[in-house]
């Protein structure tokens, strides 16, 4: 029997100021609603951050996230009728939404592979890529010294349409989450650009990670924008 590819959604809403205490808290509040949504199989809620160097004074209070995997399009198409979409839509400002076919991924995120482990060639169009691992605390001070020069070649890259730090803590449980015009593109800065070659091999060095994962996804939709640029336009 062929198994079900999984759906994968990502929420990022925009709040102003004022809402920032209401934002705090329903990352808190939404994570039992968002778990016993029907056909969820997996979910972060997320802060956000520039990922210059992924320490807290990367912290972005304005704009927080939800992943979450489906298993069918239907349960996907039905969380946008949900309390958890229509509470933070309601305190928001601006609001992204996409929805994404992994076609890549190696690795573990809490201990499981929530995408699958898919092996097929990306399609055609737009794809997004996402970074996370558990840094080992000892290790921290290296690492965040080493991440901003990649930070720097990431925003610098041709093709890249969006790029921001998830957290699911301020330090230590961290990644990133980027969007590029093609496959093309986002191999280019992945396996050409020198800073960023220079940093995966001290990963393998140097052991920073207790776990990590990668994924790379195709764009099916895109909807809405990120910090007051339309991405759906570019997507």
């Amino acid at each position: 029997m062929t198994a079900v590819a999984p759906v994968v959604t990502v929420h990022v809403w925009g709040v102003p100021a004022r809402a920032v205490p209401r934002a705090v808290s329903r990352i808190a509040l939404d994570r039992r609603p968002l778990r016993n949504h029907p056909g969820l199989t997996f979910a972060k809620l997320l802060g956000t951050g520039s990922g210059t160097t992924f320490a807290v004074t990367d912290a972005d209070l304005t704009h927080w996230a939800v992943l979450a995997v489906w298993d069918s399009q239907q349960a996907a198409a039905s969380f946008e009728r949900s309390r958890v979409v229509r509470r933070w839509d309601a305190m928001s400002d601006e609001r992204l939404r996409l929805v994404l076919d992994p076609y890549a991924s190696k690795g573990l995120w809490s201990g499981r592979e929530p995408f699958g482990r898919p092996q097929r060639t990306a399609g055609h169009g737009p794809v997004a890529a996402l970074t996370r691992a558990r840094l080992r605390p000892r290790l921290a001070p290296q690492f965040w010294r080493s991440v901003r020069p990649v930070s720097e070649e990431l925003r610098a890259s041709p093709g890249l349409l969006l790029s921001l730090g998830i957290g699911e803590a301020p330090v230590g449980l961290q990644g990133t989450f980027s969007l590029w015009r093609s496959e093309e593109d986002l191999t280019r800065f992945a396996y050409q650009r020198p800073e960023h070659q220079t940093v995966v091999r001290r990963t393998r060095e140097l052991g920073w990670y207790s776990e990590e994962l990668f994924a790379r996804f195709d764009v099916v939709a895109a909807s809405g924008g990120y910090q007051g640029q339309p991405v759906a336009s570019q997507a």
